[in-house]
């Protein structure tokens, strides 16, 4: 018989199972991670989990939820100090390879749903997402040429595609390589090179 869990908040338990989740896709392919295996890992019965969440794609969607949430609270607290738009772009970088070196999971859940064909609530969630995050960088890089600190030909639309590009290619290295704890030394090498092709300098 299982032993009795403690008993936590229904919100409790839903960060917990979401907690699971990511801790599981470290080393499963998402699609693998079953509502079973996440009950087992954290000590309750299916049943219990389908308590707190309604469906396997609750539970996705919420995760998800929690991604963005930390990330971008990452990201807040970096700009929070930035002195300028430059600044701002090179600790929002640093933030984000920061939180996936913390969380190398989570572009293994990012991916997995942007690579499936067929459209989907949580696929949808995820394109929000990233939407959102490229909006960001963009109004960064629209403010920086305002204030005339970078090259004042430079199509902002293109150099937030090439920052989103930078970073992914960073972490799409770091999951062939199996170890996501060299990424920041990779991004210290990397984000100078950007920051010149956009005729910036490092702050």
């Amino acid at each position: 018989m299982m032993p009795a869990k403690t008993r936590l908040s229904t919100e409790e338990r839903q960060q917990e199972i979401v907690h699971a989740v990511l801790l599981l896709a470290t080393a499963n392919s998402p699609d693998a991670i079953t509502t079973q295996a996440i009950a087992q890992h954290i000590g309750l019965t299916q049943g219990a989990v389908f308590r707190h969440f309604p469906s396997r794609e609750a539970i996705w969607l919420a995760v998800i939820d929690w991604l963005e949430q930390n990330l971008g609270d990452a990201i807040a607290t970096a700009l929070d100090t930035a002195c300028n738009p430059v600044e701002g772009l090179q600790r929002l970088f640093n933030a984000h390879v920061a939180f996936i070196a913390a969380h190398p999971s989570a572009p293994r859940l990012v991916f997995n749903e942007m690579q499936k064909p067929a459209d989907n609530p949580v696929k949808q969630r995820v394109r929000g997402l990233l939407d959102r995050y490229r909006q960001r960088v963009t109004a960064l890089l629209a403010q920086a040429k305002t204030l005339a600190l970078v090259d004042p030909a430079l199509d902002e639309t293109a150099a937030a595609t090439l920052f989103i590009g930078t970073i992914q290619g960073l972490v799409m290295q770091s999951l062939l390589a199996g170890d996501p704890r060299g990424l920041p030394a990779a991004a210290e090498r990397l984000l100078p090179l950007y920051l010149r092709g956009i005729g910036a300098r490092p702050s």
